[in-house]
């Protein structure tokens, strides 16, 4: 007889785990015993910064509405005059029109990703996301009977098209892009996403049924140095996006996204109503209505990204000092630097003991490189410095002895 209490699967996820929770475990660890002034933790993409005014703001006057269900439920789709305005502000980013029935209001850009493939997956369907990748994908398609199918990337970390089109087989039913990438910090180029809408274009003519293609962007505002992240829903019809607001307004806490359909996707109404029956059935019900209002009222707030980027050339000359191999990422907050040795999760754990928290890139499908999360203040950066040297230093010393 099994004795343990939970599932064989559940019991396997939870052994294999998600690296990057492990570390921010393993981090409050370090601070219990060493206090947190002598840990350097940049293992989670917590945005550290406040909300921009805007948001509190609307928040406080949400708050303070009286009207009747103002903390009732509404339609699982959200309430419409939300939907009517992210739909505006949505079409503006992506380049088609979009109407209030495109757009699904989600608890967060990882609801809405469960959502999608609830709504598109039929058991062992496969889903192509190039590597490195996020590391909750794995689950998120694995919780609809999906199989998540990784491809290598190009060095540079762009879109390799020829992997990701042999990749491509009777079972695909979606590819699933992150841009700006967790954890490379890489934006994918138009030309390159063009290219894969060509062939996406070309299986599902052959197949005639689509292969879809979803984009998850939460990073959408935080990029860099002038880069411009090419929109998703104007390069091929049969897309979804999903995003949320965590990263841009700061709240990561309070789980509010959406998804929003391209108005040119086959079936567009079967889908459509999928994806309000799926927000309902896997127990979401509906986004949080508080946090719909709230966010509804300052679409165009954003932190201000100019910080993320200064400490982003912090940490790049810290690691550049230290002898550390890394391409300078073009958005989100976070670095992608190849550790010294292989065996990143050994790497991992000499950073440990100098009191730095970074996430093997073994959990990201990238062994031999590490994620190192700048979404911290500039005195953390500056004091992990000496730390970053020393076990780079150590880790070449041991592989040579």
């Amino acid at each position: 007889m099994d004795p343990s209490a939970v599932s064989r699967k559940m019991r396997a996820f939870m052994e294999g785990g998600s690296w990057i929770r492990k570390m921010f475990e393993e981090g409050a660890r370090l601070k219990a015993r060493h206090g947190a002034d002598a840990v350097c933790d940049f293992s989670l993409g917590n945005p550290d910064l406040s909300p921009p005014e805007a948001f509190t703001r609307s928040l406080w006057r949400a708050c303070g509405e009286e009207a009747p269900l103002a903390h009732g439920y509404m339609p699982n789709a959200g309430y419409g005059e939300v939907r009517e305005r992210v739909a505006r502000h949505a079409a503006v980013e992506q380049g088609v029109p979009l109407g209030a029935d495109d757009v699904l209001m989600t608890c967060g850009a990882a609801g809405g990703l469960n959502v999608v493939f609830k709504a598109i997956l039929d058991p062992g369907d496969e889903v192509v996301v190039p590597a490195p990748y996020f590391v909750e994908y794995r689950y998120y398609v694995d919780n609809h009977g999906g199989v998540l199918v990784p491809v290598p990337s190009r060095p540079d970390f762009g879109l390799d098209l020829a992997a990701i089109e042999a990749a491509v087989g009777p079972r695909t039913r979606a590819v699933l892009l992150n841009s700006p990438n967790n954890p490379t910090g890489v934006i994918y180029d138009a030309e390159s996403l063009a290219e894969l809408a060509g062939l996406l274009r070309r299986v599902s003519a052959r197949r005639g049924r689509p292969v879809y293609l979803v984009a998850d962007e939460p990073y959408r505002r935080l990029a860099f140095s002038g880069h411009r992240v090419p929109p998703f829903l104007a390069l091929y019809p049969d897309s979804l996006v999903a995003t949320s607001f965590s990263k841009d307004l700061s709240v990561p806490g309070e789980r509010i996204g959406y998804v929003a359909v391209n108005p040119a996707a086959a079936g567009r109404g079967e889908l459509l109503g999928a994806l309000t029956l799926a927000n309902r059935i896997l127990g979401y019900v509906n986004a949080p209505a508080l946090m719909q209002r709230a966010v509804a009222a300052c679409l165009d707030a954003c932190v201000d990204v100019g910080v993320y980027e200064r400490r982003r050339d912090r940490l790049a000359a810290v690691l550049e000092a230290a002898g550390y191999e890394f391409q300078l990422p073009m958005g989100t907050f976070y670095f992608f630097p190849k550790t010294p040795i292989p065996d990143d999760r050994a790497f991992v754990r000499l950073l440990q003991e100098e009191r730095i928290l970074a996430v093997p890139g073994s959990g990201f499908g990238a062994p031999g490189y590490m994620r190192v999360a700048f979404c911290v203040a500039d005195e953390v950066i500056d004091r992990a410095a000496e730390g970053f040297r020393r076990a780079r230093e150590r880790a070449l010393a041991g592989a040579a002895a």
